[in-house]
């Protein structure tokens, strides 16, 4: 594992929504400055996790701290306030709204486009061009990958110490997943700390500095990234497949 101190630790972390159990003690930590790839087969509990973390989702039993802090039993903007944004599959993006005012929305420090920090927007649009093009106009007209785009924009329009994203990948052409790779490897370079949902195994590969591998709600293993991208009996194992089959 990751000598890097954590910024995010989990311990024995339960979930219950309504009758069913779907975390069974969840232990994860995330290092700081660090991709951490969380992995699965369907069902796992990955998207559980992210969500319990932010509180949408309230953990049953076990401690979720950040920074050393106490958050579970935390209201979900408390959590965000406390420097960690959430890319949820769904995108959570306001698709009645412009671009412009979805990053408006996004950014606790501004109240309108003037207010909007331009270099960091500016260093936005070199990460993704089309925002920038599509500035004016309803989110909800952009492409599937232009919205994604849209809300990793929005989640890093501030500076934030810790970036929950949720299959980020999902229903993307290729081309759009590489774009996505570089702007993610420019936040890993400022030493963004990521906690990253993905099933494209080529991505997982290319971002991962370690990994956690889910099943049946429960952490089965954790360790470098490269050394599970080398193991393919290990692959095969925990995931019941090969990442060199998807490269």
């Amino acid at each position: 594992m990751s000598e890097t101190a954590p910024v995010l630790t989990l311990a024995g972390v339960h979930t219950h929504i309504g009758a069913y159990h779907i975390l069974h003690g969840v232990d994860l930590m995330v290092p700081e400055g660090e991709v951490t790839m969380l992995l699965g087969r369907n069902g796992a509990g990955k998207s559980t996790t992210l969500r319990t973390i932010m509180g949408l989702w309230t953990a049953s039993r076990g401690e979720i701290a950040f920074r050393g802090q106490a958050i579970h039993g935390r209201e979900t903007p408390e959590i965000a306030q406390q420097g960690i944004a959430y890319v949820p599959e769904s995108m959570g993006i306001f698709t009645d709204l412009t671009v412009q005012e979805n990053m408006v929305l996004a950014a606790r420090a501004a109240r309108h486009a003037g207010e909007l920090d331009t270099q960091r927007l500016e260093w936005i649009f070199d990460l993704f061009p089309a925002l920038k093009k599509f500035w004016l106009y309803p989110a909800g007209k952009l492409s599937g990958g232009q919205k994604q785009m849209l809300a990793v924009a929005r989640a890093i329009i501030e500076p934030r110490a810790l970036i929950l994203i949720d299959e980020p990948s999902k229903g993307l052409a290729p081309s759009i997943i590489q774009n996505l790779i570089s702007a993610l490897r420019e936040l890993k370079r400022q030493r963004t700390t990521i906690l990253l949902v993905e099933q494209n195994f080529q991505m997982a590969r290319a971002l991962g500095d370690t990994v956690a591998v889910m099943d049946d709600g429960r952490v089965v293993h954790s360790g470098p990234m490269d050394q599970l991208a080398e193991d393919d009996g290990l692959q095969q194992r925990l995931l019941g497949l090969s990442l060199g089959a998807h490269q």
